[in-house]
């Protein structure tokens, strides 16, 4: 049997023995190095070249998941999750400082984040962390829509125009059944809010006081849109 000479991150931890989780935490403070076989590959040498017993020492404790991130986070800020009601800091949230570069996920899974608690602690030192949390948090196209204060079917005009996206998309179950599960889009705050800024071309206070049931403003411009996308298709 042919030996291996490349090694990817699990092939590699499985090769020293330690923990996948480990292995990630030490690739990121460098006690790993970059890989050197490919852009994710490590050559034989290099795994073999490493400290197995400093990896594992790196993550002394064991990682926790965003749920439980989330907890430690609104504790610190003195505003708790309260079992039963919506968090203050949630999984999203975690996820998104994840993005930001401030936390670090130890896990290739997006629905299993890991997270060195010690990162945690850390983090809930940042002194403008409410802030940028309050940025980060998620928000449902309807809770979108009320936020701009305008109705559902111009928040979707604006999906249309490609002036807001989705950060994300979670499933969401009514019932027990898998049957019932929907898959919702997730907006930063930050993001929705930056909408009337970013276009000084629509008449705000126009598009917020619409009649139900009466066209939108925005329809127009979704319509020019399609028309250019389709000359530009000829």
């Amino acid at each position: 049997m042919a030996r291996r000479t490349e090694y990817d991150e699990s092939q590699a931890a499985g090769r020293l023995r330690v923990p996948i989780a480990a292995f990630r935490w030490a690739r990121h403070t460098g006690l790993v190095p970059a890989p050197d076989a490919s852009s994710y590959q490590w050559s034989r040498a290099t795994v073999e070249a490493m400290d197995a017993d400093a990896i594992r020492a790196a993550l002394p404790h064991e990682p926790i998941s965003a749920a439980v991130a989330g907890d430690r986070i609104a504790q610190a800020l003195g505003t708790p999750n309260v079992p039963g009601e919506p968090p203050v800091v949630s999984a999203f949230a975690v996820r998104r400082l994840i993005a930001c570069g401030l936390l670090t996920d130890l896990t290739a899974n997006p629905e299993a984040v890991l997270i060195n608690p010690d990162q945690v602690t850390e983090v809930c030192a940042i002194e403008d962390l409410a802030q940028r949390l309050a940025a980060e948090a998620p928000l449902g196209p309807d809770q979108a829509a009320a936020r701009l204060r305008v109705r559902r079917v111009d928040f979707d005009y604006m999906r249309d125009l490609l002036w807001v996206r989705p950060t994300e998309r979670r499933e969401v179950r009514f019932g027990t059944s898998r049957a019932g599960a929907v898959m919702v889009p997730l907006f930063r705050a930050a993001d929705v809010d930056s909408v009337p800024d970013a276009h000084p071309e629509v008449d705000w206070e126009q598009l917020r006081n619409v009649g139900r049931g009466r066209r939108s403003p925005l329809a127009s411009l979704v319509k020019e849109k399609a028309k250019a996308k389709e000359s530009a298709a000829v």
